[in-house]
C-alpha cells in the first residue's frame, strides 16, 4: 500500500497526511470527509487516489438542485418493454468524490446514508449492491456558509475520519509551481498508474480485520470514549460506534505501519481525525474557541495509558 502513496505524490506535494488517511478509511472500509478551502488539492488528491489504486470512480458536484434520485438512481420507464428499469446513478462506483456536499439540501445527503453504512441503494422494493471496495470521499468548504447547509449528525457519524487539508509549506508550495511551471496539468494525471489490484485492496482489508488487540487496548478506547463524555466543554461526547470507529482505524494505522497488534500508540493518532467531527462542544466553549481537536488531544493527556 505505500506504492500507493509514492504514487499519489508523482501528482500531489504536501498532503502526506491527508493520502495516508484516505489509506486508513480504504483499508478500514470507511469513508473520509475532506475539510479546507478552496485550492488546497482535495479534489485532486481524491482523483490521484482512485487512479492510482486502478478503481472506478466518479465525481458529483452538490449543488442546492440535486434531486436524490440523482446520486443513487431512479426508476425509469422503458416504452418498449412497457415496465420501469432501474437506472444506476453516480454512487455505483468503487470511489464517489462528494464535492462540496453541504452546498445540497439534508434530504438529498440523507440519500447517501444507506449507501456509505450498507453499501447498497433500495428502490421500488428491491436492493442493488455497490462495487466492492467502496469509499466516500466527501469535500466542504469551512469558511464560506452562504448557500450551505449543515450535515446532519448522522450522516457525520458515517463518515471514518474527518481530514483537515491545511496550506501546504513554502517548500512544498514552490515544488507546486515549478511542477506547474514544467507543465504539469492536474487534468490530465497522465503520469500516475495503477499500482495495486481490485484483489489486493480486499486481502489488505482481511489482513486489517487480523491484527490482534488486547484487552487492555479495548478497555482504553472504552476510557477515552468515556472521558470525552465526562469533558466540560463537551455536550455530546463518543459513542459506542465512535469507539468501534477508533478501534477500525486504529488496527488500519497499525498494519500499515508494520505491525500485528495495535498499540496505545496506533490509538492515540487516530483519536483526533476519528472523532474531531462526532463531538458536540457546549456552546460557551465554541464562543471561548475552543476547539474538538484542543478537548480531545486533552483527553488523550488525561486517560491512563495502559501498560
Amino acid at each position: 500500500m505505500h506504492r500507493v502513496r509514492d504514487e499519489v505524490e508523482k501528482a500531489v506535494v504536501g498532503q502526506g497526511g491527508t493520502i495516508t488517511g484516505l489509506l486508513v478509511a480504504l483499508l478500514a472500509r470507511g469513508h473520509v470527509l475532506l475539510e479546507g478551502v478552496p485550492g488546497v488539492a482535495k479534489t485532486l488528491v481524491v482523483r490521484s487516489f482512485s487512479r492510482a489504486l486502478g478503481l472506478d470512480t466518479t465525481r458529483v458536484q452538490f449543488t442546492p438542485d440535486l434531486m436524490p434520485g440523482d446520486v443513487t438512481g431512479s426508476l425509469i420507464y422503458d416504452a418498449r418493454s412497457g415496465e420501469f428499469e432501474f437506472r444506476r446513478g453516480p454512487v455505483f462506483t468503487h470511489i464517489l468524490l462528494a464535492d462540496e456536499i453541504n452546498r445540497t439540501p439534508p434530504k438529498t445527503q440523507a440519500a447517501l446514508l444507506e449507501a456509505m453504512e450498507e453499501r447498497q441503494v433500495s428502490t421500488d422494493g428491491g436492493t442493488h449492491s455497490l462495487p466492492d471496495p467502496f469509499l466516500v470521499a466527501a469535500t466542504q468548504n469551512p469558511i464560506e456558509h452562504e448557500g450551505t447547509y449543515q450535515l446532519p449528525e448522522a450522516q457525520l457519524d458515517r463518515f471514518l475520519l474527518k481530514l483537515v487539508v491545511d496550506m501546504p509549506d513554502r517548500e512544498s508550495e514552490v515544488a507546486v509551481l515549478r511542477r506547474h511551471a514544467d507543465g504539469f496539468s492536474p487534468r490530465a494525471l497522465s503520469d500516475l498508474s495503477a499500482v495495486v489490484t481490485a484483489e489486493e485492496i480486499r486481502a489488505a482489508q482481511e489482513a486489517v480485520d487480523a491484527v490482534s488487540v488486547t484487552d487492555e487496548v479495548l478497555g482504553y478506547v472504552v476510557d477515552l470514549a468515556r472521558a470525552s463524555r465526562h469533558s466540560p466543554s463537551v455536550q455530546l461526547g463518543a459513542s459506542p460506534r465512535a469507539a468501534t470507529a477508533l478501534l477500525a482505524a486504529a488496527k488500519a494505522w497499525a498494519w500499515l505501519s508494520g505491525s500485528t497488534a495495535v498499540t496505545p500508540d496506533h490509538v492515540q493518532t487516530m483519536l483526533v481525525p476519528v472523532w474531531r467531527h462526532r463531538l458536540q462542544l457546549q456552546p460557551d466553549a465554541e464562543m471561548e474557541a475552543i476547539t474538538a481537536d484542543a478537548v480531545l488531544s486533552s483527553v488523550v493527556q488525561q486517560t491512563r495509558v495502559p501498560i
